[in-house]
Protein backbone atom coordinates (compact mmCIF):
# COMPACT_ATOMS: atom_id res chain seq x y z
CA UNK A 1 0.00 0.00 0.00
CA UNK A 2 3.03 2.38 1.11
CA UNK A 3 4.73 1.67 -2.51
CA UNK A 4 1.21 3.34 -4.52
CA UNK A 5 1.00 6.26 -2.58
CA UNK A 6 4.45 6.67 -3.05
CA UNK A 7 3.93 5.92 -6.89
CA UNK A 8 0.60 8.33 -6.63
CA UNK A 9 2.59 11.15 -4.83
CA UNK A 10 4.76 11.12 -8.02
CA UNK A 11 2.60 11.11 -10.53
CA UNK A 12 0.38 13.88 -9.23
CA UNK A 13 3.56 15.99 -8.68
CA UNK A 14 4.83 15.54 -12.40
CA UNK A 15 1.35 16.35 -13.61
CA UNK A 16 1.18 19.78 -11.27
CA UNK A 17 4.95 20.20 -12.78
CA UNK A 18 3.24 19.98 -16.50
CA UNK A 19 0.54 22.05 -16.00
CA UNK A 20 2.94 25.17 -15.13
CA UNK A 21 5.28 24.31 -18.16
CA UNK A 22 4.74 26.56 -21.11
CA UNK A 23 3.51 25.20 -24.30
CA UNK A 24 7.05 25.20 -25.88
CA UNK A 25 8.38 23.13 -22.79
CA UNK A 26 5.46 20.70 -23.06
CA UNK A 27 6.14 20.37 -26.40
CA UNK A 28 9.38 19.58 -25.95
CA UNK A 29 9.04 16.97 -23.16
CA UNK A 30 6.50 15.51 -25.64
CA UNK A 31 8.75 15.50 -28.61
CA UNK A 32 11.26 13.76 -26.28
CA UNK A 33 8.84 11.26 -25.05
CA UNK A 34 8.04 10.91 -28.45
CA UNK A 35 11.45 9.99 -29.49
CA UNK A 36 12.10 7.67 -26.72
CA UNK A 37 9.37 5.78 -27.64
CA UNK A 38 10.19 5.79 -30.89
CA UNK A 39 8.84 5.98 -34.22
CA UNK A 40 9.33 3.93 -37.39
CA UNK A 41 10.79 6.72 -39.79
CA UNK A 42 11.83 6.43 -43.20
CA UNK A 43 14.02 9.26 -44.54
CA UNK A 44 14.03 9.30 -48.23
CA UNK A 45 17.15 11.29 -50.11
CA UNK A 46 17.28 12.59 -53.80
CA UNK A 47 18.88 13.79 -56.00
CA UNK A 48 18.02 15.16 -59.33
CA UNK A 49 14.56 13.83 -58.60
CA UNK A 50 15.90 10.05 -58.29
CA UNK A 51 15.73 8.30 -55.06
CA UNK A 52 19.51 7.54 -54.05
CA UNK A 53 19.25 6.63 -50.55
CA UNK A 54 17.10 4.76 -48.04
CA UNK A 55 17.36 4.82 -44.28
CA UNK A 56 14.61 2.88 -42.32
CA UNK A 57 13.73 2.37 -38.70
CA UNK A 58 14.67 6.27 -37.88
CA UNK A 59 13.92 6.63 -34.18
CA UNK A 60 14.12 10.53 -34.71
CA UNK A 61 15.64 13.30 -37.09
CA UNK A 62 16.69 15.79 -35.18
CA UNK A 63 17.85 19.65 -35.67
CA UNK A 64 20.77 20.20 -34.65
CA UNK A 65 21.33 23.25 -32.44
CA UNK A 66 24.10 25.58 -31.31
CA UNK A 67 26.21 24.32 -28.27
CA UNK A 68 25.98 27.23 -26.08
CA UNK A 69 22.60 28.82 -27.38
CA UNK A 70 20.67 25.81 -27.75
CA UNK A 71 17.69 28.01 -29.45
CA UNK A 72 19.77 28.46 -32.20
CA UNK A 73 19.43 25.96 -35.11
CA UNK A 74 22.09 24.88 -37.31
CA UNK A 75 21.35 24.16 -41.04
CA UNK A 76 21.11 20.32 -41.02
CA UNK A 77 19.21 17.47 -39.56
CA UNK A 78 20.92 14.25 -38.34
CA UNK A 79 20.00 10.49 -36.69
CA UNK A 80 20.31 7.00 -36.99
CA UNK A 81 18.71 4.42 -38.85
CA UNK A 82 19.13 1.57 -40.76
CA UNK A 83 20.53 2.26 -44.82
CA UNK A 84 18.77 0.34 -47.04
CA UNK A 85 21.48 -0.78 -49.52
CA UNK A 86 18.94 -2.55 -52.12
CA UNK A 87 15.98 0.18 -50.89
CA UNK A 88 13.15 -2.70 -50.26
CA UNK A 89 12.20 -1.30 -47.28
CA UNK A 90 13.54 -4.19 -44.92
CA UNK A 91 16.73 -4.60 -42.90
CA UNK A 92 18.19 -7.11 -44.48
CA UNK A 93 21.44 -8.71 -43.59
CA UNK A 94 24.47 -6.94 -44.14
CA UNK A 95 22.16 -3.50 -43.86
CA UNK A 96 23.44 -1.84 -40.29
CA UNK A 97 22.28 0.84 -38.60
CA UNK A 98 24.37 4.29 -39.21
CA UNK A 99 24.42 8.00 -38.27
CA UNK A 100 23.77 10.29 -40.78
CA UNK A 101 22.98 14.08 -41.09
CA UNK A 102 21.27 16.32 -43.57
CA UNK A 103 22.31 19.47 -44.90
CA UNK A 104 18.84 22.08 -45.28
CA UNK A 105 21.01 23.73 -48.26
CA UNK A 106 21.86 20.81 -50.94
CA UNK A 107 20.04 18.22 -50.00
CA UNK A 108 16.02 17.11 -50.92
CA UNK A 109 14.36 14.27 -48.49
CA UNK A 110 11.16 12.90 -47.28
CA UNK A 111 11.07 11.64 -43.72
CA UNK A 112 7.91 9.61 -43.18
CA UNK A 113 6.42 7.06 -40.49
CA UNK A 114 6.33 3.79 -42.19
CA UNK A 115 3.03 2.09 -42.87
CA UNK A 116 2.33 -0.88 -41.78
CA UNK A 117 3.90 -3.39 -44.11
CA UNK A 118 6.47 -2.52 -47.08
CA UNK A 119 7.02 0.69 -48.72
Amino acid sequence: MRNKCYQLFIALGLMAMMASCTQETQNRIGRSIQNWTGTNGVLEVYSGGKLVRRFIKIDKLSTATGTKSSDTHRPYRFGYGYLDLNMNGKVDKGEEKVYFEISDYSTEYLFFEQPKGNI
